[in-house]
């Protein structure tokens, strides 16, 4: 069977995790120390210019391939095994039911007989990668199992890219199940330890807003939203007359004028917390749900001052920025200040680095 590299596989040795998202390459690695408490060894972030990667297809691949060589060595990492993502809309899932005690050749037959149903593709064409998630709630005695496929050449232009930076690619995620496990980690910090709490995350990207609604570790809800930060850059290019790599610079650095905060950042942010209610009132609509605990925000923008205010304002739940490296300790490399403002963008790739002690 065609694996997508271990999709859900556990992996002891050291390992990068690297997302490689539409704007920016992002990277993490985590150690244990001798108390077995998690320690963020290193994380960089390199940006991509706009149309390397266009809806998660890899445009540039030379260019790109050299981001991801260029944040290896600004992390200082000499680690070569990485952990790569595919955006959720690149790959079909699908939970089935099997009967249980199977073999595992027995399972595999049996997997791709069912993921013929369910994938509009040859399955010569296609990844396709399983992992049994336990017993079945609903029938006595079979299991639920995890599929999980790819087209080939989606696979291949991630694990490409990491070869041409001299890396060993050992896990292929999806970024909505890596992000999971990230916030997983945070979740558990909620009252109660997040059991039974209704969690709508969001992660705010360059282009798109995905939103996921969670609760003990089911998603009740996906969906995906054509707004993100790119957006703040055009209305800072419409008001200042800047060119788009000179906003977005401007944007990263705080160097803007005095007027900023009051013409263009008080509206963008109004019209995402617009947006984030805009998602809340479909998931009410789709769902038996009338309600959300909490919202969490990551992403490049979440951290834009006063918008969890304005987010609460718009939909009455609480709101806050998540941080992925909360409860872990800091490695020398890392510098605790910098890392504060840009944590929330590391949300996906701190989850391809947890692959190395989670299943």
């Amino acid at each position: 069977m065609a694996s997508l590299g271990s999709l859900f596989s556990r992996e002891p040795v050291p390992m990068l995790g690297i997302d490689i998202s539409s704007s920016s390459v992002k990277l993490v690695e985590l150690g244990r120390n001798r108390a077995g408490d998690l320690v963020l060894e290193r994380c960089a972030i390199e940006p991509l210019e706009r149309g390397w990667i266009t809806d998660g297809n890899i445009e540039n691949f030379d260019e790109v391939a050299e981001a991801v060589r260029r944040v290896v060595r600004k992390s200082g990492s000499r680690t070569k095994n990485v952990a790569l993502a595919l955006p959720a809309s690149a790959v079909i899932t699908k939970k089935i039911t099997l009967p249980g005690g199977l073999s595992e050749r027995d399972l595999e037959a049996q997997v791709e007989a069912e993921a013929n149903q369910y994938i509009p593709f040859s399955l010569d064409e296609v990844s396709l990668d399983f992992c049994v998630i336990g017993p079945s709630a609903s029938s006595v005695g079979d299991v639920e199992v995890l599929i999980a496929a790819s087209r080939k050449e989606k696979v291949s232009d991630r694990q490409g890219l990491a070869e041409a930076a001299g890396l060993k690619p050992m896990v292929m995620d999806v970024e909505s199940y890596a992000s999971r496990l990230a916030a997983g980690r945070v979740i558990e910090t909620l009252p109660n330890q997040g059991v039974d709490a209704v969690v709508a995350l969001f992660e705010v990207g360059a282009m798109t807003t995905s939103m996921q609604v969670l609760r003990n570790d089911e998603v009740l809800y996906e969906r995906d939203q054509a707004f993100g930060g790119a957006q703040l850059t055009q209305l800072i290019v419409r008001q200042y007359g800047f060119s788009s790599d000179e906003a977005e610079a401007k944007k990263r650095s705080g160097d803007l004028p005095e007027d900023y905060g009051s013409a263009v950042l008080s509206p963008f942010i109004e019209s995402m917390a617009q947006e984030i209610g805009r998602a809340l009132q479909f998931f009410f609509t789709s769902t038996p749900y009338n309600k959300v605990d909490h919202i969490l925000i990551a992403g490049g923008s979440a951290a834009l001052p006063g918008l969890t205010d304005a987010v609460t304002l718009q939909t009455s739940f609480a709101c806050m920025v998540i941080n992925p490296f909360d409860g872990m300790e800091m490695g020398a490399s890392v510098q605790a200040r910098k890392i504060t403002r840009e944590a929330p963008s590391y949300l996906t790739s701190t989850g391809l680095a947890l692959r190395r002690f989670y299943q």
